[in-house]
């Protein structure tokens, strides 16, 4: 499976872009630079069928809207987050970001352990609230694309309006008890591996004595 990481937005979040078919893709949150992503998908004569988000704060949704009416694709996000789409304030983009805000018009709420299936490839969604009420995890095959909750080495913020430290407990101790090993791409920073994570990550070493 192909796929390319692209850092977009104000804040270099995480863009990824799947081939689930041949010349079909999907794109896993965009925060932007919108002129910077569809420049990859026109040389690779790629057509976007779908916007899959972890969650909906604006470094994460910046451009959605402009990339979905270019391309027609089908926006997803978890209900609990599905406000932030039209909200300046829910997203944090009042607060953050002085560019004018963009709400996203059209999506389709999704909610936990549904599927999306576009082409030839089908991803798990894992509602991991914590960083956002509707954060989500998206399982691919081995991969794992795991928005603001899991990074390498750390986890997301919960400190934000809407974070809930207990819920993030919660969803990192989901991730620990997953079967199998996955590649994790976080919303930010450098991939790494959950076996790898479960041994020196601290957030997500500390459930070992519980099981």
């Amino acid at each position: 499976m192909e796929f390319y990481t692209l850092q977009l937005g104000p804040l270099g979040a995480n863009c990824y872009i799947i081939e689930t078919a041949p010349r079909q893709c999907v794109a896993i949150d965009i925060g932007g630079d919108t002129d910077y992503l569809m420049s990859l998908l026109m040389k690779r004569c790629m057509k976007l069928s779908k916007i899959l988000l972890t969650h909906g704060h604006f470094d994460h949704i910046g451009g959605v809207e402009e990339v979905r009416k270019e391309t027609g694709a089908e926006v997803f996000i978890h209900a609990d987050d599905a406000k932030m789409l039209g909200s300046a304030e829910y997203s944090l983009h009042k607060d953050m970001y002085g560019e004018p805000f963009r709400p996203v018009t059209e999506f389709t709420s999704i909610h936990d352990d549904c599927r999306i299936n576009d082409g030839d490839t089908s991803f798990r969604v894992i509602h991991t609230p914590g960083h956002s009420e509707g954060s989500v995890c998206y399982l691919c095959g081995d991969m794992m694309f795991s928005g603001d909750t899991l990074f390498q080495g750390s986890v997301g913020r919960t400190d934000f309006t809407g974070s809930d430290p207990l819920a993030m407990v919660r969803s990192l101790k989901r991730l620990y008890l997953l079967d199998g090993d996955y590649r994790v791409f976080p919303g930010h920073g450098s991939e790494t591996v959950l076996s790898t994570e479960k041994i020196t990550n601290p957030y997500l070493r500390r459930f070992k004595g519980e099981l």
